[in-house]
């Protein structure tokens, strides 16, 4: 067994030259923060970025908005995506916005080309420009106007650290992690909201409390039941058919809610097993946190043996030149055993 306080190793080959490494910290824990697993220094603070949309949309559903505006599966989980804009996620947050009164003008998130190929070539083809409703991110700005709707809040500036949906949500991170959060390291994220610093431990002990929320209290319980619901039901809303996480929730039939990051984060509930993850690539590449996420949920049996076939090009992704050649491959090294 690898010494545990050394790195999680991702390494990409060329032929039989290891021609890049990248090192990760990671961290299993249950839901009263004891460790299970970790790699390298779980104690430093990360931005979870996207990772943690999932803790994010527990204020949706808590507050009661999601119910009042009668939210199904399928726009919870757009509220903790990092989606594609195919045409089923933008339908579903235009119909969304449509049943608050609403419209893309009033997301915040700022726009860009949908990351779905066909839907960025068929805009370029017909001379339009993208929208903030094609934003990653759309569907979290989209939970937080309806919170703010619901609770009587101003919806302009939502975005910012001191609006009441911002100041809500810090209270459940800081909750979900046992984390005090005043003074920790604050920052941007790239869709505007504020994003906070918080240990790699803690922001799984988060997930674990998702997972196995029976300590939590039981509106927030019920709430984090709910959005693991949505998420396992719903994978192709959290991000979209090329994405890992999708592909990854898709053949594990709901054993995992798992999310993704900007800069090499990912975050895992799994609520069989009452766990948590959080993966962070030192280097912010997300080849390597998707491979070391991969690797974990294989050890924990949570992707079991004819799901890893299925999944085998996505837990050990060749490396293909632009002829499409397979040259090389990007895996856990050999030292870096669970």
């Amino acid at each position: 067994m690898a010494d545990p306080s050394a790195a999680l190793v991702v390494e990409v080959t060329r032929g039989k030259l290891v021609e890049s490494r990248h090192a990760c910290a990671a961290a299993i824990t249950d839901a009263e923060g004891g460790v299970v697993g970790h790699w390298g220094d779980i104690a430093q603070p990360i931005y979870g970025r996207s990772a943690i949309k999932p803790l994010l949309a527990l204020g949706l559903v808590e507050t009661g908005a999601a119910e009042a505006f009668s939210l199904g599966d399928a726009e919870i989980a757009l509220a903790c995506a990092s989606h594609d804009g195919e045409p089923r996620h933008i339908a579903t947050l235009l119909a969304w916005l449509a049943r608050v009164g609403l419209t893309v003008g009033d997301l915040e998130c700022g726009p860009h080309l949908p990351l779905h190929e066909p839907s960025a070539w068929a805009l370029i083809r017909d001379r339009r420009e993208p929208d903030a409703g094609y934003n990653n991110c759309s569907g979290k700005h989209a939970g937080m106007l309806t919170t703010a709707v619901h609770m009587g809040e101003p919806t302009r500036g939502y975005i910012r650290f001191e609006h009441p949906v911002q100041r809500r949500l810090l209270g459940i991170l800081e909750e979900m992690t046992g984390q005090a959060l005043a003074d920790a390291p604050l920052g941007i994220d790239g869709c505007g909201i504020p994003t906070i610093g918080i240990a790699i431990a803690s922001t799984a002990t988060a997930m674990a409390r998702m997972a196995d929320p029976a300590a939590l209290p039981p509106v927030r319980a019920a709430a984090a039941r709910r959005v693991l619901v949505a998420m396992t039901a719903e994978p192709g809303m959290v991000g979209g058919a090329r994405q890992f996480a999708t592909q990854v929730m898709q053949a594990t039939g709901g054993r995992v809610a798992l999310k993704s990051g900007a800069e090499g984060v990912f975050a895992a509930a799994i609520p069989h097993r009452g766990l948590g993850v959080c993966v962070k690539a030192l280097d912010g590449a997300s080849r390597a946190a998707e491979v070391a996420m991969g690797d974990i949920l294989v050890d924990l049996g949570v992707i079991e043996a004819d799901e890893r076939e299925k999944l085998a090009k996505r837990l050990s992704p060749p490396v293909l030149n632009r002829a499409g050649l397979e040259v090389g491959q990007i895996r856990v090294a050999a030292d870096a055993a669970f």
